[in-house]
C-alpha cells in the first residue's frame, strides 16, 4: 500500500452570489432560475444555468436556520449493485461508518456519465458530510461540483490519474501487467481478450492498456478479442467463450485473459462442458478475486482487487475529516492486489 497527496477541494461553498458575478443577473433573478420559479428570459435561464454549471454550484436543500449546516450522509456514487464487486465495498464503507455518527446513502449511475452527474447534484444538494464516488474520469460539471463543494471527496477504486481531492484504489493499468506477465512466464503465446466495452468502464480499459504492453515487449499482441455491453454473467462468458475459440479453430488460442471473473466463471464452465483441457490447452484468467469462485469445480486464476480495504480506507479517511475540518486533504492510497494463479493458470514456462 502507498500513500501520496492528491489536491483538495475548496473549503468554503460556492454561493447565489458567485453565480450572479459569474453570470453578471441579479442574486433574486439568479434564486428564481434555480428554484424554476418567476418569469425569466430563456436567455437569462440560460446564462445562469451555465454559469452555475461551470461553477460547479449546487443549489441548498436544507432551508432557513438550518442553510449552513450539513447532515449526517455520506454520498456514495457507484456505477452498479448487481456484480458482486461494489457491495464488498459497500460492507468495508459500513464497518467503519457504524461506529461514528455518519450514515452512508447510495446512488447508482449504470456506468453513464450523465446519470453519474444527475445522482451527484441532487445528493449534494442535501449538503452530505462527504462524498465517496466511484472512478477517476467524471464530466466536466460533476468535477466542478465536487471542486466546489466544500467536503471531503474520495474517488475509489483507481488510483491512475488525477484525483479532485482524496482516492483509494490499485493501479488497474500495474494489475493489467502484472497479469500479463504471468501468462507470458507460463508460456503462452496465442492470448484472446474477452470483455465489456471499455469507452465508459475506464478501469478495464486502463487494465488492457497494461496488459498489451507487457505484451508488446515480449513481441507478442493480443490474437482476438470479444467484447460485450451489459452487466456481467455466467451465460455471457459461455456464449463468448464460445463464440472466440471457434473462430479461432484453426489456429488454437492458448490462453483467454476476461475483464472480470464473472465472463471468466462462464468460459471456465465452457471449457469443462467441452473436454477441453485447463490449463493444458488453454489457460483462463479472470479479475476481481470474487467469492463466487471458491464454489467452482475449478479455482479460476485471477486477482484480487481489495474491494472491502477500498472501502474502509475510504470511509476512513471521510470520518476522520469530518471531525477534524482542519485535517489535510488529498489523501492517495494506493493498494496491491495479489495474483492468485488458481487452477487454470500454470505457474511455470513450458520446457522447449
Amino acid at each position: 500500500m502507498s500513500q501520496g497527496s492528491g489536491n483538495t477541494p475548496s473549503k468554503r461553498p460556492l454561493t447565489l452570489r458567485d453565480v450572479s458575478e459569474a453570470s453578471g443577473v441579479s442574486e433574486m433573478t439568479v434564486s428564481r432560475v434555480l428554484r424554476n420559479r418567476g418569469d425569466v428570459s430563456e436567455a437569462t435561464r440560460t446564462k445562469v444555468l451555465e454559469a452555475a454549471r461551470e461553477l460547479g454550484y449546487v443549489p441548498n436543500k436544507i432551508a432557513g436556520a438550518l442553510a449552513s449546516s450539513r447532515v449526517n450522509l455520506v454520498a456514495v456514487i457507484i456505477p452498479s449493485m448487481s456484480n458482486m464487486v461494489f457491495p464488498e465495498v459497500m460492507t468495508g464503507i459500513n464497518e467503519v461508518l457504524e461506529d461514528t455518527e455518519l450514515q452512508p446513502v447510495v446512488g447508482i449511475t449504470n456506468y453513464k456519465p450523465e446519470r453519474e452527474e444527475a445522482v451527484l447534484y441532487q445528493m449534494l444538494s442535501w449538503r452530505p458530510s462527504g462524498v465517496i464516488i466511484a472512478g477517476l474520469e467524471h464530466t466536466e460539471a460533476s468535477k466542478a461540483m465536487m471542486a466546489a463543494a466544500g467536503i471531503p471527496i474520495v474517488e475509489i477504486m483507481d488510483t491512475d490519474g488525477e484525483a479532485i481531492d482524496a482516492a483509494v484504489g490499485i493501479s488497474h493499468r500495474r494489475a493489467g501487467r502484472k497479469m500479463a506477465q504471468a501468462i507470458i512466464d507460463a508460456g503462452y503465446k496465442r492470448i484472446g481478450f474477452l470483455g465489456t466495452k471499455m469507452p465508459l468502464d475506464h478501469r478495464a480499459r486502463k487494465r488492457f492498456e497494461g496488459f498489451t504492453e507487457v505484451l508488446a515487449k515480449s513481441g507478442l499482441e493480443i490474437a482476438d478479442s470479444e467484447f460485450y455491453s451489459g452487466g456481467s454473467a455466467l451465460k455471457k462468458g459461455r456464449e463468448m467463450t464460445e463464440t472466440i475459440l471457434k473462430r479461432n479453430e484453426e489456429d488454437p488460442l492458448d490462453f483467454l485473459y476476461y475483464s472480470n471473473d464473472m465472463i471468466g466463471a462462464g468460459g471456465l464452465m465452457y471449457c469443462l462442458d467441452n473436454g477441453i483441457d485447463v490449463p493444458g490447452d488453454i489457460g483462463l484468467a479472470g479479475f476481481n478475486g470474487i467469492e463466487f469462485l471458491d464454489g467452482l469445480p475449478r479455482k479460476l486464476a485471477t486477482m484480487d482487487a481489495c474491494r472491502a480495504e477500498i472501502g474502509r480506507a475510504a470511509a476512513q479517511i471521510i470520518a476522520k475529516r469530518v471531525e477534524d475540518e482542519n485535517a489535510a486533504g488529498g489523501e492517495i492510497v494506493t493498494l496491491e492486489p495479489s495474483l492468485e494463479f488458481g487452477d487454470t493458470l500454470k505457474r511455470k514456462k513450458k520446457l522447449i
